[in-house]
């Protein structure tokens, strides 16, 4: 049984659109620079080709890996989601030892983006948060060693 992949809408409008661009325009043009190379001569010494493969390889490694994510979907629309206890797709607001408050969504491993405030549910941080509740504390156990956090608020927006 193949495991489901969770992600919001906009993570998988977001993978479908780096899918089709890898398909459209970026797989005809290393094609191209192939065959640019080719035309060369010595394949043995030819810099320009051996980079343009190493490129295609890459390319041909995400455009599998995209579509093995979009064809496992499990598409999330947090806005359609109630409860008290933190779930994917959950935008949960932590008050840290400091009283500092950090506001994060618990997004998909491939949407994950800490500057924007998305962790990933596979993350310390977002493993820590899923089932607790309203005024749980959090451990987190991160490389610079343990962090306390408290839930302060739960919306699903």
């Amino acid at each position: 049984m193949t495991e489901k992949v969770p992600m919001l809408a906009s993570g998988f409008n977001s993978l479908k659109a780096e899918l089709q661009q890898l398909k459209t325009v970026e797989r005809p043009a290393v094609v191209r620079a192939i065959e640019e190379a080719r035309a060369h001569g010595d394949l043995s010494e030819n810099a320009e080709y051996h980079a343009a493969k190493e490129k295609q390889g890459m390319i041909e490694a995400r455009v599998m890996e995209l579509e093995d994510s979009l064809s496992r979907a499990e598409v999330i629309d947090p806005t359609t989601l109630k409860g008290d206890k933190v779930m994917f797709g959950a935008t949960v607001t932590l008050l840290d030892e400091d009283d500092k408050s950090t506001t994060y969504q618990i997004v998909g491993v491939e949407e994950a983006d800490v500057k924007k405030g998305r962790i990933s549910f596979t993350s310390p941080i977002g493993r820590s948060m899923i089932g607790r509740s309203l005024g749980d504390e959090v451990e987190v156990i991160t490389p610079s060693g343990e962090k306390y956090f408290e839930i302060e608020k739960i919306e699903f927006k």
